[in-house]
C-alpha cells in the first residue's frame, strides 16, 4: 500500500524497460471512457462483475413474471433484467459524475489530477497533490456530495412529473423506474459519502474543519482516520440489525456488513498511513539524494565504464559527447538486465537513455517543486545540474521513493555493478 502510493507520488516508473531505455507507458486501470476537462476516466473490469451482480439481484424486484396479477412484471418479461442493468448504469453514472465534481474542482484550484478510475466498490479520483488550505481541502470534498445531492432533487423534478402509477403505459412506467433509480442512486451516493469518516467525503470535510480548527493538517487527517475507524464499527453494527429478521442475522446481510465495515476501516488506515509518508515530502532534496556520477563516451565498454565507476565509487554515469557535453545517462535497469560476461563487448550507449527535455533536474529543487518536475517528466534517472548547468550527479527515481517511504537508498557502487570488492573484467582494447 505504502510502496503503490510512494511510487504514485514520486512518479517512479516501473523497473522494466524497453529495447531503447525508456519506461513503458503503465497501462490505463481499465477501458477509458474519455477524457471531460483534460481528465482520463477508466472503468475497472471489476465494475462489470458488480453490474452483473446488481442486474441479477435487482430484477426480481420488477415483478415476479409467474404471478398472473403483475402485469407490469409479465408486461416486461425478460426486459427486467435489461431495466436492472439500466439502474446499475445510472448507480455509476452518478458515481462518474460525483468523481468528476471533485477533480474539475481540485484541477481548477491547482491541484494536478492524474485519472478518475471507477470500480466496484464505486470511484475515486486520483488528486497528486494536497491542498495547501483547509479551505480548498473542504471544498473539494464537499463538491461531490453537493452535486450528487443536486442531480438527485431534478431527478426527483422529474419524477413527480412522470406517471407512475399502475395506470400508466408500460412506457411511462419504465421511464418512472429508470428516472427513480437516478435520483435514488444519486441520493444514496450523496448520504452515503457524507457520513463522517475516511476515506468518505465526509471524513475529507471533518479533516478540513479540523484542521481549520487546530492549525495542522495532520491532526485533521488523524481524527478523521479514527472517526472513520468508529463509523466502520457503527456500520457493521446498524446493517447488522437491518438484516435481521425473526431473530436470525441473514447470512447476505453480514457478508455485506462486513465488506462495507473493512472498505471503511481500512480506507481510514490507509489515509492515515499516506498522510504520515506525505510529511516527508518537504525534507527530500535533489541536492542531497543525488548520485555521484562519473562522464564517459558512449563507446565506451561497458565493463570499462563500470571499473572507472568502482574506482572512485559513484553510482551514477552520464554519457557525453566529444566536446563534455552530456547526452544520455546509464540506464541501471538495462545494466542489471546485461549479463556480466557480455559487458565487455557492450557499449556504454546501449545501455543509456538519450538526454531528454524534463530530464534535466536543478540541484536545488525540494518538496513539491522537485516531484512536480519528476511527475512531469517521468524517468528512471535524471541529470542534476547546478544553476551555470554545470554536471552535479544523477538522481535515480528508486531513490527518490526510498527517502519519500523513510529506507535507505541502495548501497554504493556503480549501476548494476558488483560491489566494489568484487572483481570486474576488464574490456578489451579498441
Amino acid at each position: 500500500m505504502a510502496e503503490d502510493e510512494g511510487r504514485r507520488i514520486t512518479g517512479e516508473q516501473p523497473p522494466e524497460n524497453n529495447d531503447k531505455g525508456r519506461p513503458p507507458v503503465a497501462p490505463g486501470p481499465g477501458i477509458r471512457l474519455g477524457r471531460p476537462f483534460g481528465i482520463p476516466i477508466y472503468v475497472s473490469p471489476s465494475w462489470f462483475v458488480i453490474a452483473a451482480f446488481i442486474t441479477v439481484l435487482l430484477a426480481p424486484q420488477h415483478g415476479d413474471v409467474s404471478d398472473p396479477a403483475n402485469d407490469f412484471g409479465n408486461e416486461l418479461g425478460g426486459w427486467r433484467y435489461v431495466l436492472s442493468l439500466a439502474y446499475a448504469v445510472f448507480l455509476y453514472a452518478s458515481v462518474v459524475v460525483h468523481e468528476l465534481a471533485h477533480s474539475a474542482l481540485a484541477q481548477r484550484l491547482g491541484l494536478p489530477v492524474r485519472r478518475i478510475v471507477i470500480h466496484f466498490l464505486g470511484g475515486v479520483s486520483e488528486i497528486e497533490k494536497e491542498s495547501d488550505t483547509p479551505g480548498k481541502a473542504f471544498w473539494i470534498a464537499f463538491v461531490g456530495p453537493l452535486t450528487s445531492a443536486a442531480l438527485a432533487a431534478v431527478g426527483f423534478g422529474v419524477y413527480q412529473l412522470i406517471p407512475h402509477e399502475d395506470t400508466g403505459s408500460l412506457g411511462q412506467r419504465v421511464a418512472a423506474t429508470l428516472v427513480f433509480g437516478f435520483w435514488a442512486s444519486n441520493l444514496l451516493v450523496a448520504l452515503f459519502n457524507m457520513l463522517p469518516g475516511l476515506p468518505l467525503d465526509g471524513g475529507q470535510v471533518l479533516r478540513a474543519a479540523v484542521w481549520k480548527a487546530s492549525g495542522n493538517a495532520m491532526t485533521g487527517t488523524t481524527a478523521a482516520a479514527w472517526a472513520g475507524r468508529a463509523l466502520a464499527l457503527v456500520v457493521f453494527v446498524v446493517m447488522n440489525l437491518v438484516y435481521v429478521h425473526d431473530g436470525t442475522i441473514d447470512p447476505f446481510g453480514l457478508g455485506l456488513a462486513v465488506f462495507m465495515a473493512m472498505f471503511i476501516w481500512f480506507g481510514a488506515t490507509q489515509a492515515l498511513v499516506v498522510a504520515k509518508l506525505r510529511q516527508r515530502i518537504p525534507g527530500l532534496s535533489a541536492r542531497a539524494m543525488t548520485r555521484r556520477a562519473i562522464s564517459v563516451e558512449p563507446r565506451l565498454p561497458l565493463a570499462e565504464a563500470l571499473r572507472r565507476a568502482h574506482e572512485v565509487n559513484a553510482r551514477g554515469i552520464v554519457l557525453v559527447d566529444g566536446n563534455g557535453r552530456p547526452t544520455g545517462l546509464m540506464n541501471e535497469a538495462q545494466v542489471i538486465a546485461t549479463p556480466e560476461q557480455r559487458r565487455p563487448w557492450v557499449e556504454a550507449g546501449d545501455v543509456a537513455r538519450p538526454l531528454e527535455a524534463g530530464m534535466t533536474v536543478d540541484a536545488d529543487l525540494t518538496g513539491e517543486e522537485l516531484l512536480d518536475v519528476l511527475r512531469a517528466n517521468p524517468a528512471p534517472e535524471y541529470l542534476v545540474v547546478e544553476s551555470d548547468g554545470s554536471v552535479v550527479g544523477v538522481l535515480a527515481a528508486s531513490d527518490v521513493q526510498a527517502a519519500f517511504l523513510g529506507r535507505t537508498p541502495g548501497p554504493p557502487g556503480p549501476p548494476g555493478g558488483p560491489s566494489p570488492q568484487a572483481p570486474q573484467p576488464m574490456a578489451p582494447q579498441r
